[in-house]
């Protein structure tokens, strides 16, 4: 759908004592809700907005980093900012295929498979996955993409006992979820949430400014009584929200 001038959106914004970025917004979020900028639309750039508009680059700014933060822009580095889809979902409780969720919402998964190594457990390592230090350990770093937007980052370590071929893998076609389903079926699993700011290396991977908040899941998963997985989730926070529902 084309995208009107700027300038005939000057009409949208009202008049009124909101503050200029709250109008800014309001305008903004019009174009969204009556599906002029349907999901993944660029939107005007920051100085495009403040040669059309006449407001300063800080009420512009202001007004796109709120929107970014309530989840209905997405600012992508070197890229641009650009609607959201509405925000994907996961059960807090449960331990799901990411390819298979992002299939389910009708889209399409996609992966870079950044590192994938073994590697020596070190203290923090050795005591998540209840092994000696010095022990071999498997490394995946994947970050998975939705539609071709970067959704998670998956941290990983796998116990190179229970799946002695991971590293032969090829992830880009099976996820490590998948596999490891396979070799070692998941009986229990522990979820810790934390609301976190990723680094440099991880908001480029990401494709987000570094004042994005990102939900974090740090995740470790059995096999009967042996530890398989110690893994962080890193989702970006404007793209991602976690459901739980429980009965007693």
């Amino acid at each position: 759908m084309p995208k009107p001038p700027v300038s005939k959106l000057v009409a949208q914004m009202g008049e009124g004592p909101a503050p200029l970025y709250a109008r800014v917004k309001q305008m903004i979020v019009q174009q969204i809700e009556s599906g002029t900028w349907p999901p993944h639309h660029r939107v005007p750039s920051e100085s495009e907005l403040v040669n059309e508009l006449g407001f300063s680059r800080m009420t512009i700014n202001r007004a796109l980093r709120e929107l970014t933060a309530e989840g209905l822009l997405v600012r992508m580095q070197g890229v641009g900012t650009f609607v959201a889809e509405p925000k994907t979902h996961s059960a807090l409780f449960d331990v799901h295929n990411i390819a298979d969720e992002i299939a389910a919402r009708g889209h399409q998964h996609s992966c870079q498979v950044v590192t994938l190594a073994e590697e020596v457990a070190g203290s923090e390592r050795a005591v998540a996955l209840d092994m000696r230090e010095g022990q071999r350990v498997f490394h995946s770093l994947i970050v998975h993409y939705e539609d071709g937007v970067p959704v998670q980052i998956e941290d990983r370590y796998v116990n190179a006992q229970i799946a002695p071929d991971y590293l032969n893998q090829d992830f880009t076609r099976q996820t490590p979820y998948a596999y490891l389903s396979q070799v070692a079926p998941l009986t229990e699993g522990e979820h810790v949430v934390e609301a976190i700011l990723a680094d440099a290396y991880e908001c480029s991977l990401l494709q987000i400014e570094h004042s994005e908040p990102c939900l974090l899941i740090r995740r470790r998963t059995w096999s009967g009584r042996l530890p398989v997985t110690a893994a962080r989730l890193i989702h970006p926070g404007s793209r991602h929200r976690l459901e739980g529902r429980f009965s007693k």
